[in-house]
């Protein structure tokens, strides 16, 4: 029943596999994936967070029945280094405090060129912080909540000084748990590909190719009893009975990940209860399944007429 997510072969990882892929400038995001399809010769692969063409860094990957996690991401920060350029001198004084005004709750209108509706949202900038100044060019860090814009927050910032900017540069250098430095490059995944077809060496493959449970490693975890794993995989809200172990707390709406005894992404579902709740309460529901990873049948069933995941 099942098995351990780095017990894969190199041909599950096909299937069940991510790849923390560091994008070069250029190509889109769409474009990236595409050749990711063509290099390891597989029907579907999907990206998460979408970097515009001259962006560059961290670009997840998920291959085949893995893209199914990629709304992982959604619940995950993500950190950037970029060039603001300003369109007239400015003391930095004065953008250093201009910076702290964008810093918590901010409101954005998405680019016209966006992957969604062009409305008014709210997002969260944790930390933004002007690195060094060059003349009208401003190094700059930032950590926000998904979604944020920032070509979109060096244009407010420019119209806040009342002179102008744009974004000159950008790196992503971490989406949610995975970073700049365990990212791997487009011929880093053809040379591991050629080295596993042509010699059979799997090392570097698996170097390259991740479980697909790295995309839910910032996630707080439930762990579920073999019995409740198959009635989750049909669709089945998580009872508090079905519940062996939680790594990590929670709140209630909160997006968790639920994994198998071995450690398996089975679903991600969001919280009914709190954590606290969930280990002391003795029946109901515990999660909202909202997206199930696991095949049915990969667990023997359990469960009779309705569904169930205890």
């Amino acid at each position: 029943m099942g098995k351990r997510p780095e017990e894969r072969t190199v041909d599950e990882l096909l299937r069940l596999g991510m790849i923390n892929l560091d994008k070069p400038s250029g190509p889109t995001s769409h474009q990236v994936s595409a050749w990711v399809k063509k290099i390891l010769n597989v029907e579907r692969a999907g990206h998460g967070g979408t970097l515009d063409p001259r962006v560059t860094g961290v670009l997840p990957v998920a291959l085949m029945e893995s893209t199914r996690a990629l709304q992982a991401l959604l619940a995950g920060d993500k950190d950037y280094v970029g060039v603001l350029r300003l369109h007239q001198d400015v003391e930095r004084r004065r953008v250093e405090e201009i910076f702290s005004d964008f810093k918590g709750e901010i409101y954005q209108l998405p680019p016209v060129r966006s992957a969604v509706k062009r409305e008014i949202r709210k997002r969260t900038v944790y930390e933004l912080d002007l690195l060094e100044m060059d003349g009208r060019d401003g190094l700059f860090s930032v950590r926000c909540e998904s979604g944020t814009y920032i070509r979109t927050l060096c244009n407010d910032i420019g119209e806040a000084l009342g002179i102008g900017g744009h974004m000159a540069d950008l790196r992503r250098t971490r989406t949610a748990s995975l970073t700049e430095k365990e990212s791997h490059t487009l011929q880093e995944l053809k040379d591991a590909w050629v080295a596993w077809e042509s010699e059979e060496d799997d090392a570097p493959i698996r170097e390259v190719i991740q479980p697909m449970e790295r995309l839910l490693d910032h996630l707080p975890k439930v762990q579920i009893k073999d019995t409740a794993v198959d009635a989750i995989c049909h669709g089945a809200n998580l009872a508090v009975n079905g519940i062996s172990r939680i790594e990590g707390s929670f709140i209630k709406g909160q997006l968790v990940a639920i994994l198998s005894g071995k450690g398996e992404g089975v679903a991600i579902g969001k919280t009914l209860l709190t954590s606290k709740e969930a280990v002391s309460e003795e029946g109901g529901l515990a999660v909202d399944t909202k997206r199930v990873l696991m095949e049915p049948g990969t667990y023997p069933r359990h469960w009779k007429g309705s569904k169930r995941s205890d």
